[in-house]
């Protein structure tokens, strides 16, 4: 059995920035990710949250990841902000870009966010949740080192490679949040396997020849299984033109892996696009929208997606989270 320690959100902001700023990440860029590695815990996808922690702090300390990173901002054109990440934490890189995508997808009803010489972007629905807060329609996508194998190939070429799309509801929140990897299930999620030493289910990954697997480090060693087989590659190599070649960003066959310490600064890119509804639609969008989430919530058994992230929100804003013991211990001994 996992021992576990419940914190506060405000615990595990403070014990994430507390831990990254000693590693060597500067303040400004270590309180982003302090943020979203909270919000991340809240919303239940503790694969992407204080696990990663410690490696971000090794990444940081090998070179991997250039914690005192400055990201620069250019706007070529009014709709269009390019976000050099400097080899730094992405979340920093997308906060720079979204003080000027939020006020110019206003003015002209669309604009564009291009990211480049970036790193793991941890919960992409995270950021686009955010962007649906600002009463926007968000897409992200972000793309990984190779993980995946083409359809009838067995060599990766491209990640596992998330896309997001977040909905404006009429209450200030997100009335719908899709945000899922072109894999069957997040690498992360094997790689979590792996540290505790647990089976994977067939179907999660494959290995050097493209057989199913159920031991995570063997699949480490192979490749994802696309969701949905060659559909799932679609999906990937989709979103690689957006996050990568459309953001001038290292494509996945050629960025250094985010786990381990070998191979430098992944250089990878996320993309966001930022729709005002108001300009698309009018008040048919919200209109829309309700009929939409209505009709599948008026189903028996149905999933409206995100509504697991804010029920699991709004629990951990009042009852804190439970963590993994192992995790903070190791978070602890960065601190001493």
């Amino acid at each position: 059995m996992i021992e576990t320690r419940t914190l506060t959100l405000a615990e595990i902001e403070d014990l994430s920035f507390r831990a990254l700023v000693a590693a060597g990440t500067s303040e400004a860029n270590a309180r982003p990710l302090a943020v979203a590695t909270a919000a991340t815990e809240a919303d239940g996808v503790a694969s992407h949250g204080l696990a990663y922690i410690p490696i971000y702090c090794e990444h940081v300390q090998c070179g991997k990841v250039d914690g005192a990173a400055i990201p620069s901002v250019e706007k070529p054109t009014p709709g269009v902000v390019n976000v050099d990440a400097a080899t730094g934490f992405a979340h920093a890189a997308i906060d720079a870009g979204f003080d000027d995508l939020i006020p110019a997808a206003r003015a002209q009803g669309i604009a564009v966010l291009a990211i480049r010489n970036s790193y793991n972007c941890g919960v992409l629905g995270y950021h686009t949740w955010r962007l649906a807060q600002e009463g926007l329609v968000g897409l992200g996508f972000t793309n990984a080192p190779a993980s995946i194998a083409p359809s009838g190939g067995s060599k990766p070429v491209v990640g596992t490679n998330p896309f997001s799309i977040a909905v404006p509801g009429t209450d200030g929140q997100p009335a719908l949040l899709i945000d899922q990897s072109a894999s069957t299930i997040a690498k992360s999620e094997v790689m979590k396997h792996a540290r505790e030493g647990k089976a994977i289910p067939v179907g999660w990954a494959l290995d050097a020849d493209g057989n199913p697997t159920t031991d995570p480090n063997v699949g480490l060693k192979g490749s994802m299984a696309p969701s949905g087989g060659y559909k799932g590659v679609g999906v990937a190599i989709l979103t690689e033109v957006m996050a990568a070649a459309l953001t001038g960003a290292t494509l996945g066959v050629h960025a250094s892996p985010f786990s381990g310490t070998a191979g430098g600064p992944p250089k990878t890119g996320q993309m966001f696009i930022a729709i005002d509804p108001k300009a698309t639609a009018g008040d048919a969008f919200a209109t829309g929208i309700a009929g939409l989430v209505q009709v599948i919530r008026d189903q028996s058994g149905a999933h409206l997606p995100g509504d697991g992230r804010r029920s699991k929100r709004l629990a951990a804003q009042s009852n804190g989270v439970a963590v993994n013991l192992a995790t903070l211990e190791k978070i602890e001994a960065i601190l001493t």
